[in-house]
């Protein structure tokens, strides 16, 4: 309870200082040992939130073993060192600090949160999470099995399902076609070897970003680093190279049973370092960003009551980039939506935006900016996520100057080059009435 009181406190404290975000002062830190890491100090909660990635995430899966970096990092708190999972939760709710794990195609990501009071006690305990894990066999047993209800869960979700689908058919073989959780026969076969092999290719110091927002200085900051992450290997295992974006125009139907059917579509992307970027950022707002005033929701569902919403957004991953969208409706409407989706698309190609659509675009990008701060444990995130994306640390005061920067002729003569309608694919599960798969 302390713990929550303190962070609702933060929140508050965080809300309150939105109109000076762009003055938040980002220290690059680099301990003794050679770890670096961005920290934000901010002394008026006794309280930190911690961020740690390490690159590669789901994709470094060894051949054959497709889910053992998604299974191992749901171990992770299921005990290290001389303490059992049970003992392990009560250490750490001893210290009210709260840790959390995740793996992703392209990072495996730690969240650490706690007091200032109990700093020491609980990255020593964090610590022994990194460098001494367990992975006991029942701790195995246990996840394994929370891990393969899921997916087949997901084998009935058409949203998974349409999901997969188009995955396969952008990326074909390389580990960004298939899901990083796994299939049911990978899984089920792990044994604790496969868990261990897991970790030591994710865990090492040459694929690591680090963020701390909250009540720490750079000099314990520094020491901290050293404490935890010293003990790393050097290196782990290679990253895989890109994935050749194959997708051609057309339609995949998966036949499922579902009243309504859940389509993705998309075509090739843009990288994140491309100089077109934010052009493209602005242009995707007009088409289908994150609000109802864009032209896919008005076209789509406003006008025609095809779907409750529908969403385009930029995926630049670290070894591939797609531009997607997507879309639920009525299996007898389905055919309609990607009609006008598609038509939407195009239009975007031969007219581009009006000058009203971009300055609605850029006034709802940026204002919504600040927004995002929205606590340590958040800037946290979206310091290492900055750090991953090779961002400089001026990033955060310079970012909606490059969305205000973006002219109406930038985003036309983009979108004449880059919108590729006939390129647009269609994965849809569901039975949609009047389409049938076309590759």
């Amino acid at each position: 309870m302390t713990l929550l009181k303190l962070i609702a406190a933060s929140l508050v404290a965080c809300f309150m200082a939105l109109p000076a975000l762009a003055g938040i002062k980002i220290q690059e830190v680099t301990s003794a040992g050679g770890i670096k890491a961005w920290l934000v100090e901010d002394h008026a909660i006794p309280f930190a939130a911690l961020e740690l990635r390490f690159r590669g995430g789901t994709s470094l899966d060894a051949p054959g073993k497709r889910g053992s970096v998604y299974l191992m990092a749901g171990l992770l708190e299921e005990g290290s060192g001389d303490m059992g999972a049970q003992d392990y939760a009560r250490a750490l709710e001893a210290l009210a600090a709260d840790f959390s794990y995740d793996a992703d195609r392209d990072s495996v990501s730690i969240s650490a949160r706690f007091l200032t009071e109990n700093r020491e006690e609980a990255v020593a305990l964090l610590r022994q999470t990194l460098v001494e894990p367990r992975f006991d066999q029942d701790a195995l047993d246990r996840v394994r099995a929370q891990v393969l209800a899921g997916l087949r869960s997901d084998a009935k979700n058409p949203n998974k399902i349409a999901g997969e689908a188009f995955a396969k058919l952008a990326f074909g073989d390389h580990p960004y076609g298939s899901d990083g959780k796994g299939t049911v026969e990978t899984v089920s076969a792990f044994s604790r070897q496969d868990i261990f092999d897991a970790y030591e290719a994710v865990f090492a110091r040459d694929r690591l970003y680090v963020s701390a927002v909250g009540d720490i200085t750079a000099e314990e900051l520094g020491v901290l680093l050293d404490d935890l992450l010293g003990a790393l290997p050097a290196k782990g295992a290679p990253i895989p190279g890109p994935a050749d974006v194959s997708i051609a125009g057309g339609v995949t139907v998966v036949d499922f049973d579902t009243p309504q059917s859940v389509a993705l579509f998309g075509q090739k992307g843009i990288e994140r370092e491309d100089p077109d970027f934010f052009t493209a950022y602005v242009m995707n707002q007009v088409l289908g960003g994150g609000s109802f005033e864009t032209r896919l929701m008005t076209e789509v569902r406003e006008k025609r009551g095809l779907t409750y919403g529908v969403y385009s957004y930029l995926v630049p991953r670290d070894l591939a980039a797609v531009y997607m969208g997507s879309v639920a409706s009525a299996n007898g409407k389905m055919a309609e939506a990607v009609e006008v989706i598609r038509g939407e698309w195009r239009r975007m190609a031969e007219e581009g935006v009006t000058a009203k659509e971009l300055k609605d675009a850029q006034t709802y990008l940026t204002g919504a900016y600040p927004l995002r701060f929205d606590g340590n444990g958040r800037i946290a995130s979206i310091l290492t996520g900055m750090q991953m994306d090779e961002l400089p640390i001026s990033y955060v005061e310079t970012r909606n100057d490059r969305i205000n920067a973006v002219t109406l002729e930038d985003v036309n003569r983009f979108a004449a080059e880059f919108m590729d309608p006939d390129g647009l694919h269609f994965a849809i599960a569901g039975r949609p009435e009047g389409l049938e798969t076309t590759n």
